[in-house]
């Protein structure tokens, strides 16, 4: 998701107002008139793939290749079941601009790993872009109500945690409305824990390809999630998880390797946020962005490899009634609830509201926040996209 602008809507991330946020269970697809990083990147000669989840729509003009991608392999809905690759029974893997079942009984992880290994192998005397989003360890959108919600792993990965494998099993329950067996907490971590073991191993697979291949001093890796953990993840000490605005649902771990420029080891704590990936890897393919484009993000290699300062300085979000900004150190966040002030310089896990004692710095933050969605709603492209 962070291969669009950084102007635009950012679906996975939260990043702008959910009525810019476009996904093919509500309109169709992505704006086509964002423009994503794959086809900035032709300009200097990179050849890119994307084998994964795409979420940003299923008709022919919304899928990668029309938006840039040279290859894809992976799935254009939000969740399906891992092996038989459909949500809810409906066939969701594509190859390109088709839709296939030839890999129908195989472990995604695995193809995802394959058709990555393969694409580096060929395309390993050309510049390239590699864009790998596993489904792992999203819940299986999946008809079996003994499948249905969490993430999926085969033995072998689930096996690796032999205390909670040996405590496998199935209890009472419902799903769709009616009683029926469902996994047991064992079950359902082994399957969470497995399903991010193996995805850990594919990913080790392609590094390996890069040391083989002797790419990987000039090659730059970003690793991230795309939001806070649910289900089996543990996010302390952060608070909530995954479609939360506090910390737990949207501050995730970053690892990023470019031998080339950053010093193993190298621990970076400034306020960085995806949408610096976007004029970061242009900047490093000496591609300068379009010049009616404004980007919200900047190069973040200097924070990375020379240790200079983030000139970010504020963040915002908004999830239907879920709201958030962040301004340096001072957190604020509006939602069913209430509205909460922090203090994360203090307090990272949100433990602490202030806003009773400081009604000043809220009535400043929430200003903040009603100054960005005013921005967002005169931003280009103007207004909510529309398909129908």
């Amino acid at each position: 998701y962070d291969m669009i602008r950084n102007e635009a809507p950012d679906y996975g991330h939260k990043y702008a107002p959910e009525n810019y946020a476009v996904t093919w269970e509500r309109i169709g697809g992505m704006d086509t008139r964002e423009i994503l990083l794959p086809r900035m990147l032709k300009q200097a000669g990179y050849y890119s793939g994307i084998f994964g989840k795409w979420d940003l729509g299923v008709h022919r003009r919304f899928l990668p290749l029309a938006r840039g991608w040279d290859e894809f392999y992976g799935l254009v809905n939000t969740g399906i079941d891992y092996y038989t690759h459909e949500r809810y029974g409906v066939p969701s893997m594509y190859r390109n601009n088709s839709p296939t079942t030839e890999d129908k009984g195989t472990y995604c992880t695995y193809l995802f790993q394959r058709e990555a290994a393969r694409f580096v192998k060929e395309n390993k005397e050309r510049p390239f872009f590699l864009y790998l989003p596993f489904n792992a360890p999203h819940g299986a959108s999946s008809l079996d109500p003994m499948v249905r919600g969490g993430a999926q792993a085969p033995e072998e990965w689930r096996k690796m945690y032999p205390e909670l494998h040996a405590q496998e099993g199935y209890s009472d329950g419902t799903r769709y409305g009616k009683p029926a067996k469902v996994m047991n907490r064992a079950l359902r971590l082994t399957h969470y824990l497995g399903s991010v073991t193996a995805m850990d191993a594919a990913i080790g697979e392609v590094l390996d390809l890069l040391d083989e291949y002797n790419l990987t001093e000039n090659t730059i890796v970003i690793f991230f999630a795309d939001n806070g953990g649910s289900g089996g993840a543990d996010n302390s000490p952060l608070r909530a998880g995954k479609s939360r605005v506090f910390e737990g649902g949207i501050r995730v771990c970053c690892t990023i390797r470019y031998p080339k420029r950053i010093p193993a080891g190298t621990v970076n704590r400034e306020f960085l946020t995806s949408l610096e990936v976007f004029p970061t890897l242009l900047n490093m393919a000496g591609v300068a962005p379009p010049e009616d484009v404004v980007l919200d993000g900047f190069d973040m290699m200097p924070m990375l490899a020379d240790g200079k300062s983030s000139p970010r300085k504020e963040m915002y979000w908004k999830r239907r009634a879920k709201e958030a900004a962040r301004v340096e150190n001072w957190k604020w966040v509006r939602n069913e609830s209430g509205t909460f002030l922090f203090d994360l310089s203090k307090d990272i896990s949100e433990k602490t509201n202030l806003i009773d004692k400081m009604p000043d710095k809220a009535a400043q933050m929430q200003e903040h926040f009603e100054g960005w969605l005013k921005r967002m709603d005169e931003a280009e492209p103007r207004g909510p996209f529309k398909d129908f």
